[in-house]
């Protein structure tokens, strides 16, 4: 199971309490997750990435094992610590402003 910490927005929209729980084919991606999360819940469809062109959205960001993969290809194979459950996959929306 992977482990997903979305957002509280995005759990309000969701309806979700606390963490998400995602079975989730190997080899496991950024992608396939955001697959899993937009197959379970699909009012989250457009919420992370782009519905056309499936990029990331500018005020998302995906932190693993405490650092920032949102520049990571979504291709890119995911740690031990997150296939196992040990760490969770941390969508974090980001602010700007000052």
């Amino acid at each position: 199971m992977i482990r997903v910490v979305l957002p509280f927005h995005l759990r309000n929209l969701a309806r979700v309490d606390g963490e998400v729980e995602l079975e989730v084919a190997a080899p496991v991606t950024i992608g396939k997750i955001l697959d899993a999360l937009e197959e379970n819940f699909p009012v989250l469809q457009g919420t992370m990435r782009d519905h056309g062109t499936l990029k990331r959205r500018a005020f998302i960001r995906f932190f693993i094992c405490k650092e920032d993969w949102s520049l990571e290809s979504p291709d890119k194979l995911l740690p031990e610590e997150i296939l196992n459950g040990i760490e969770p996959f941390l969508v974090v929306g980001a602010m700007a402003g000052g």
